[in-house]
């Protein structure tokens, strides 16, 4: 039986700030948050991949990877993901290759093949790619890191012969066939589509196809959390999530907004049940009702490791609450 006490926690940072706040103090929050989560016993520090998302500053991913790896010393870092589709593969094998050599046996590559954006920034991204050829640019990025062949023309410089573990990210079924079929470790972005959270689990297990990267089925959760002292203080906290999914719904993406009062009248009945749709996983509470909530997922799913978005309107009590979630689950462990 899988326990929260056991399970690895990591931390999925999308590089959110407030409205009318200032992008690189968020950079400079992502590397506080990051120093607070090594020294909390995290995992991983995952960097997500976002475009012309108002409120959102992690378009430059590898680039924020790098920032975070320098900035700590022990944590894996990694992204979550790269869109791939928006990127040539060789050159994402690249830079992953340089973050490896600087900060050995750290980085993490998660591979994902959404836009991250909409549609209109989408066309301007990918210029030569649907992300229809997902299967094969994952295959192609892979491959630069394998050792280099002697008649090999075109090699990853750095990145040949580098040992990366490479996750694949989805929300949807497809992505549960491919990682199954390629035998690499698979994260859900149920952090904000869990809808086919359990029957792409299913899948992934029931397909999976050992590897030389790996023997046996591994999953990463994507969990969204808020933690405070007292319950009522964590759902006071939790409405900005409320009304960036609201946003979100309504086509009026903007910054983090400050905790309300209540969300009465804010929402239509049919706008919250759309957002509670989205947010199906969302555990929010004080210490003891964050231990079972999470602990409630993990025997539903049966993940390996959790990996969480906790965004609050205040940077202070963002590290709070990643601090509270640690102590719930018995971190730092030995």
């Amino acid at each position: 039986m899988k326990t929260l006490a056991t399970t690895p926690l990591s931390i999925l940072d999308l590089v959110t700030y407030p409205e009318g706040g200032d992008v690189a103090q968020a950079f400079r929050d992502s590397r506080e948050l990051a120093r607070h989560a090594e020294r909390l016993g995290y995992a991983r520090y995952w960097i997500a991949e976002h475009h012309n998302l108002e409120g959102i500053a992690s378009s430059a991913t590898v680039v924020l990877m790098g920032y975070i790896a320098a900035n700590t010393e022990r944590i894996r870092v990694g992204s979550g993901g790269i869109m791939l589709p928006n990127h040539a593969p060789i050159v994402v094998a690249e830079q992953i290759g340089t973050l490896e050599s600087l900060y050995p046996g750290r980085i993490d590559l998660g591979l994902g093949r959404a836009p991250g954006t909409d549609p209109l920034t989408m066309r301007a991204l990918r210029r030569h790619s649907t992300g229809a050829d997902f299967d094969l640019n994952v295959a192609e990025l892979v491959s630069y890191f394998a050792p280099p062949r002697p008649d090999q023309a075109v090699k990853a410089i750095p990145g040949a012969g580098l040992d990366v573990p490479v996750w694949i990210l989805g929300s949807s079924l497809y992505s549960a066939h491919l990682a199954a079929k390629i035998g690499r470790p698979y994260a859900f972005a149920s952090h904000f589509a869990p809808g086919d959270l359990l029957e792409a689990l299913d899948i992934y297990r029931a397909e999976f196809q050992p590897s030389a990267a790996l023997a046996e089925p591994r999953v990463m959760v994507g969990v969204p959390v808020v933690a405070a002292e007292s319950d009522a203080e964590a759902e006071h906290l939790a409405t900005s999530m409320y009304l960036r999914s609201l946003g979100i719904l309504r086509g009026q993406r903007a910054g983090l907004q400050p905790p309300v009062e209540t969300m009465e009248g804010l929402w239509t009945r049919g706008e919250q049940l759309a957002v509670a749709e989205r947010m199906a996983l969302l555990v929010v509470g004080g210490r003891e009702r964050i231990a079972e909530g999470l602990q409630a997922i993990i025997d539903a799913t049966q993940a390996d490791e959790l990996i969480l978005v906790s965004e609050t309107w205040d940077r202070a009590a963002r590290l709070r609450s990643y601090g509270i979630i640690a102590a719930a689950a018995g971190m730092p462990r030995a």
